[in-house]
């Protein structure tokens, strides 16, 4: 039979959209054909409505003749015959839909083709200036370990298509490497990037600039941690990051004044180590935040080679003496013994607080927590990432109780499991404490700890949906009549208001926490007094908090049944959360992050936009910027900057996360309910400024204009 002939038969069946007799007729058909590979050919060559996009008739006939070869094991040829065949088809390939190229390639046998032949076919389509579909070939044909990477990928990245570009070394460890050290060369400071983009600047979708460092550098941190690679193949991303750092460590102990100076100069050496770049930033930053004196005892802390100093610094270096570190220490004291008077205190002895670190001393802890009728203040530490690749790893896991707290050193006990070849140990009584429906468990940004709690120990993965008994006091921000940062600022008379749990903290008990130790590094053993100290606080608190709203809720405009009402049971809330992820149903823009309620809820109460602070995803900075116009206490996360690390921010702070699209469904996961919210980000930043607002009812008077640009 004809093939041509056949085509016309299929064409008519195709219009009728009589699928069953269609596939019947290629079936026929091919079985009549003399050489029904040629006949495919022959039929694509004549047609061009395979070349479109979607379902088509070219589709419909390849895959039926795919399944035809399966039955027909002798059909597939070899040989000269092959040869000119997957010659035909190489030159249809660029024309093809993706969903038809895994067919062809399979039917012709086009990976036993000659290598060069198709290296050079490929090479064809690039110099055409069809980068995609050369990449995309070059994927389907695994080309990849003999094009040069830097080559292929450039104009993919100047088209703004980095996700093929991670499609493209997905299965090769080298290249992987290889691409990360060409991007790492870019982001080099002296690296002239208009080098790279000149020869395309008539690229079609060309988009110059996707290849600004800033952009390049959150690509590499996404490939550094998808692929697992050692961070050290890029030093200057990791110099870069690092040098943020240090600058964000600066701003906290010398403008905001919110951390000690063990706590300071723990991060300072962590992250400049040794270093010379990095200890040439810290010391020009030294001089201008101290005096000479101050600069040099600093350089001499952190290790820095007397030649880097400036002749005035080298000199004070060598006149440094212990009279120096005695003054140090009685400052210290001092503002130990003042901090007692402005700050929440623990109202239990300090040999009631005890730092586990063996599972003999755990078990005992367990006794006790894990009583019916029990409440249970929860909280967890990690180190800061400061924007680094990686979740957040758990290092302590506080517990307190009405006369003591225990406070789990997680990665000893973690370790000690696993020598001992029983690693569910842990995370059995973790999960037992969380299940249990007769033990009352507080918190404060539950969400957000659990979520980094499953990422030290996959194990624990599953806990908050078993979760039953549960208080998270993030809920009660909202609840409570009177909370806001404003009021804390004006009482205390500092620099900075009070945030988050130290907020409620100071509202609901008269002190606000001390927040100094929040940002240590909690990796480092020992643990310094100031922190076991703190670590203590942020738990018992929670029961203090927990008791006198419960006691006594109208003072703090609470529904009498507060304990009811906060006490989380199981339900199936969960399940139906479950199963709108699993559908990746984006949210609706303008829904905040909540479970569906059994009654209707009720408009906040108006606040001011003083009172109102929001850390706005990296999409929405131009969102950010109209607000803080407006007087909103607003942080914008950077560029390169994780999604993941407005959800640290939000638990650290108290502050409403404001995102778009599908960062909203990963992040609303990590903070209490109500704490994210999706803006519409088709829409311009006086829009999606005006939904805000009206959403968590801000009110903007004139005065508030501006007043935070002042």
């Amino acid at each position: 039979q004809d093939p041509l002939v056949l085509l016309k038969t299929l064409q008519l069946l195709w219009t009728k959209h009589e699928l069953g007799k269609l596939k019947e007729e290629i079936r026929r058909g091919f079985a009549r054909l003399e050489d029904p590979l040629a006949g495919l050919l022959t039929m694509l060559e004549s047609s061009s409505d395979w070349k479109g996009k979607g379902h088509s008739l070219g589709y419909c006939i390849t895959t039926e003749l795919q399944l035809w070869i399966k039955a027909h094991p002798a059909v597939p040829q070899s040989g000269t015959k092959l040869k000119k065949l997957q010659a035909r088809v190489l030159g249809m390939l660029s024309q093809c839909p993706t969903n038809l190229l895994d067919p062809l390639i399979s039917i012709y046998q086009l990976h036993t083709a000659d290598r060069n032949h198709l290296l050079e076919h490929v090479s064809h389509l690039y110099l055409q200036g069809n980068y995609k579909e050369a990449a995309i070939l070059s994927i389907k044909l695994k080309l990849q370990p003999d094009q040069d990477v830097e080559k292929m990928c450039t104009p993919l990245l100047l088209q703004d298509k980095a996700n093929l570009v991670e499609e493209y070394v997905a299965e090769y460890p080298e290249l992987q490497r290889k691409l990360l050290q060409t991007l790492d060369m870019w982001c080099d400071p002296s690296f002239n990037i208009r080098d790279i983009t000149r020869p395309y600047q008539g690229l079609s979708k060309y988009k110059p600039e996707k290849l600004n460092r800033r952009a390049l550098s959150k690509l590499v941190f996404r490939l550094l941690e998808r692929f697992n690679v050692d961070s050290a193949l890029c030093p200057n991303v990791i110099n870069q990051r690092h040098l943020r750092t240090l600058n964000y460590l600066f701003y906290k102990r010398f403008v905001e004044k919110t951390m000690t100076e063990e706590n300071w100069a723990d991060h300072i050496q962590s992250t400049v180590g040794e270093n010379r770049w990095l200890q040439g930033h810290l010391v020009q930053s030294l001089l201008r935040h101290c005096d000479t004196r101050g600069t040099a005892r600093w350089a001499q802390h952190c290790l820095v080679p007397p030649e880097m100093l400036p002749q005035a610094v080298a000199e004070e270096l060598q006149k440094l003496h212990i009279q120096d570190r005695v003054e140090e220490v009685t400052k210290a004291d001092n503002y130990e013994a003042s901090k007692k008077k402005d700050y929440y205190q623990l109202p239990i002895p300090r040999e009631n607080i005890h730092f586990l670190q063996t599972w003999e001393e755990t078990l005992q802890c367990w006794e006790k927590v894990l009583q019916p009728g029990q409440v249970v203040g929860v909280d967890m530490e990690w180190k800061p990432s400061f924007g680094m690749v990686g979740k957040p790893r758990v290092t302590l896991l506080q517990l307190a109780l009405k006369d003591e707290v225990f406070l789990l050193d997680l990665p000893r006990l973690l370790e000690q499991a696993e020598t001992e070849e029983e690693k569910e140990k842990l995370p059995h009584f973790i999960q037992m404490l969380y299940s249990d429906a007769a033990i009352t468990k507080l918190g404060y940004g539950m969400s957000g700890d659990l979520s980094s709690l499953a990422a030290t120990c996959s194990a624990l993965k599953g806990t908050e949906k078993q979760m039953q008994g549960v208080v998270d006091l993030l809920a009660v921000d909202k609840q409570v009549d009177g909370l806001s940062p404003e009021h804390s600022h004006e009482e205390r008379g500092v620099r900075q208001p009070e945030k988050g749990l130290s907020l409620l903290v100071q509202h609901v008990l008269g002190k606000p926490l001390d927040k100094t130790e929040q940002l240590s590094n909690w990796e480092k053993r020992p643990l310094r007094e100031e922190q076991i100290l703190y670590a203590a606080s942020d738990a018992y608190c929670l029961l203090e908090i927990y008791e006198r709203l419960c006691k006594d809720p109208e003072s703090f405009s609470l529904g009498s049944d507060l304990t009811n009402s906060l006490v989380r049971k199981q339900s199936k809330k969960p399940r139906a959360k479950k199963q709108l992820n699993k559908q990746e149903a984006p949210s609706p823009p303008g829904q905040e992050c909540q479970a569906p309620r059994t009654e209707p809820s009720h408009a906040p109460a108006p606040i001011s936009p003083r009172e109102f602070s929001v850390v706005c995803d990296n999409m929405l900075q131009g969102l950010g910027r109209y607000l803080r116009c407006l007087g909103v206490d607003v942080w914008l996360l950077d560029n390169e900057d994780d999604h993941r690390k407005a959800a640290e921010i939000a638990r650290q702070e108290g502050r409403v996360i404001l995102t778009s699209g599908l960062p909203y469904q990963t992040l609303c996961s990590q903070v209490g309910e109500g704490r994210c919210f999706s803006v519409n980000c088709s829409e311009k930043a006086k829009e999606q400024a005006l939904q805000v607002l009206k959403h968590f009812n801000v009110q903007v008077s004139l005065g508030d204009i501006f007043s935070r640009c002042q």
